[in-house]
């Protein structure tokens, strides 16, 4: 009995590899959070800063995609992030702001590792390596929030989707395709969906994604890259920069 459990927890040790932060988290406080994780499954649509209890836990992605939005009008919001499996939700508990004025929408159904937020906390004041982790991650996304802001003033509808699907594919582990639709990327861009299916087919005329409803599929990175604003560069050179390699798995 003994022999199995233990076979179970090396397993599950190696499947948190599959978030970044995670995967480079100090062995002694990954030991002391280990009872703590749960495994769970998050769908399209969920409203992570609506979920009961929500505040109360920090999320790290394995194979999906949070986007941050920050309401703009009575009816619209406006993108500010996207957090995938090189990160987790939940930064605002470790600045002293547990409900922050903003969205967090599930992108794609998949699974999330779930902390409670006072263990993690716990081991953000304990160890200073876990300080200088989540800091470099929340650097991350204040660039990201920053280029956005001049992403969304801008750049070009047609640049704006070319820079968000790198960037969401760079979070999905096949790496070229995303389940989503026009009118979901509309309301994350904060533009008309009738822009959206503009940009959308020129991109396809380019012979530079493929989609059908609910389902995009990448056919030419370099080619999409050259059509992408440089505020995708720059936020994925900022992250490399910023956050650990990932050990291999």
């Amino acid at each position: 009995m003994q022999d199995t459990t233990a076979r179970q927890l090396a397993l599950f040790k190696q499947s948190i590899r599959a978030n970044g932060l995670l995967a480079v988290m100090p062995t002694d406080a990954l030991e002391r959070l280990l009872p703590d994780i749960e495994l769970v499954t998050l769908v399209a649509g969920d409203r992570l800063d609506s979920i009961e209890g929500g505040p109360k836990h920090a999320y790290f992605p394995a194979d999906m995609i949070v986007i941050v939005l920050v309401p703009s009008g009575e009816h619209t919001t406006t993108k500010v992030a996207v957090i995938g499996r090189e990160g987790m939700i939940g930064i605002p508990a470790f600045m002293g702001n547990g409900a922050p004025h903003r969205h967090l929408v599930v992108l794609n159904t998949g699974q999330a590792f779930k902390i409670p937020v006072a263990a993690m906390k716990a081991e953000f004041d304990r160890n200073g390596a876990v300080m200088r982790l989540i800091l470099r991650f929340a650097q991350t996304m204040l660039t990201q929030m920053a280029q956005n802001a001049v992403c969304n003033r801008y750049h070009l509808i047609s640049q704006q989707l070319s820079a968000w699907l790198l960037t969401c594919m760079d979070r999905m582990p096949e790496g070229n395709s995303l389940r989503v639709t026009q009118e979901t990327v509309a309301g994350i861009l904060g533009v008309r969906r009738e822009a959206i299916n503009d940009a959308a087919n020129t991109l396809r005329q380019l012979g530079l994604i493929a989609f059908r409803r609910g389902h995009i599929r990448m056919l030419d990175r370099p080619g999409l890259m050259a059509n992408a604003c440089e505020c995708y560069l720059v936020v994925k050179r900022e992250t490399n920069r910023l956050l650990p390699d990932r050990p291999a798995t």
